[in-house]
């Protein structure tokens, strides 16, 4: 039997940046999926190995069983109802597996991510030889929470066959877990994404497991469930960015300026309220959906005028923001800025011929378009094949 999990990807609403400095920012999940395939050996197979398979990129990691039980030792029999750190002589022995595989220098980036795949493999299913495939929608490294879905999928297909779950595995189709199970999956994937990520914030997985839309200031986090069918066009201008760097010069131009930036957060604030009250109040006709997409196009145009008074645009984003103007389209960074991604609102009423045109442009800036749905359902398990 095959259990695959998908888990989806994130946007910034608004209030990225400022949320840093005290602020309400609002995040949703996006209809773009990584999804993550485990697959045991059957009986008559003789495989004594653990192979981790990245699809979209053409690379594949094998370990020996004995090679992990060697290193990882002290996990045998650890109990996966209780989510464990990744710390001290763990982290140096999983690094010393992940070194063995020679990853190549230009994919050295996946080396935390592959550690962090161990790691749950490892606490959660213990010393089992077996295959597990990854697939993503998500460009890597580009802010719309890759490393998170991977480890939300990742831990959502582990945890499926443990003791930890009873799940109909006789079920057909997509599968939703309880809410029980969903906060141990959290849990476990906020695990995966500090060893990725060093002190991650949660909001991430959180939006990634849980789905629909999350409001969150000073580390409270509250889950929302949008009633506006939104949709977005998303460019990724491939444009690399620092988002250690991009945090320190709005904290810099604070502190140089605490006055007006004041009243730039205060202004992001009041933007992040708004869009929570529009976005969950009912919409019971197409003229009430169409001033809802108005009143939250005027709020992200807003948001980034005030993005671009944090300094944290660029000149690839300043790129689409022209193109998408000239089509009466309103767009945002989300994200940390400085390249990565650019949000489009899509209007319900807006021809495809026209969405068509844009995209061509854009394309001919070099930049990839992915056209997802917002606050959709969050993580998902499915089962195939005999139990």
């Amino acid at each position: 039997m095959e259990v695959t999990a998908r888990a989806p990807g994130k946007i910034i609403l608004s209030g990225e940046h400022a949320v840093v400095h005290g602020t309400t920012a609002v995040a949703a999940s996006i209809n773009l999926y990584t999804s993550i395939t485990l697959r045991f050996p059957s009986p008559s197979e003789t495989n004594d190995t653990l192979k981790l398979h990245l699809k979209d990129i053409g690379l594949e990691f094998s370990w020996p069983i004995g090679r992990i039980k060697e290193a990882l030792s002290e996990l045998d029999g650890i109990d996966c109802s209780t989510p464990t750190t990744c710390s001290g002589k763990f982290a140096e022995s999983i690094s010393a597996l992940v070194e063995e595989q020679n990853i190549p220098e230009a994919k050295i980036a996946l080396a935390s991510g592959v550690s962090a795949f161990l790691w749950l493999y490892t606490c959660i299913q213990g010393f089992k030889p077996a295959t597990v495939t990854v697939t993503s929608e998500l460009p890597l490294g580009s802010g719309l929470g890759s490393s998170a879905a991977i480890c939300v999928a990742l831990s959502a297909t582990f945890l499926a066959f443990s003791k930890s779950m009873s799940l109909d595995k006789g079920h057909q189709g997509w599968l939703d877990f309880g809410e029980n199970e969903l906060e141990l999956l959290n849990k476990w994937a906020f695990e995966g994404e500090k060893i990725i990520h060093g002190k991650p914030s949660g909001i991430d997985n959180t939006v990634s497991t849980y789905g629909n839309m999350i409001k969150f200031k000073s580390g409270s986090l509250t889950r929302m469930k949008s009633a506006v069918p939104l949709r977005m066009l998303i460019t990724n201008t491939k444009v690399g960015r620092n988002t250690k760097a991009l945090v320190a010069g709005v904290s810099e131009r604070t502190l140089r300026h605490p006055d007006a930036m004041t009243s730039v957060f205060n202004a992001v604030d009041s933007i992040s309220k708004d869009l929570s009250t529009i976005i969950q109040a009912p919409a019971p006709d197409e003229i009430s959906v169409t001033e809802k997409e108005e009143k939250v196009g005027e709020l992200m145009e807003m948001n980034q005028g005030l993005l671009q008074c944090m300094g944290v645009s660029h000149a690839s984003i300043e790129t689409v923001l022209r193109t998408t103007l000239k089509f009466k389209l309103t767009s945002k960074l989300t994200g940390a800025g400085g390249g990565g991604c650019v949000l489009t609102l899509l209007p319900t009423l807006l021809s495809g011929t026209v969405v068509d045109k844009v995209i061509a442009e854009l394309e001919t800036c070099g930049f990839q378009c992915l056209i997802a749905g917002i606050g959709g359902k969050g993580v998902q398990v499915s089962f195939s094949g005999s139990p």
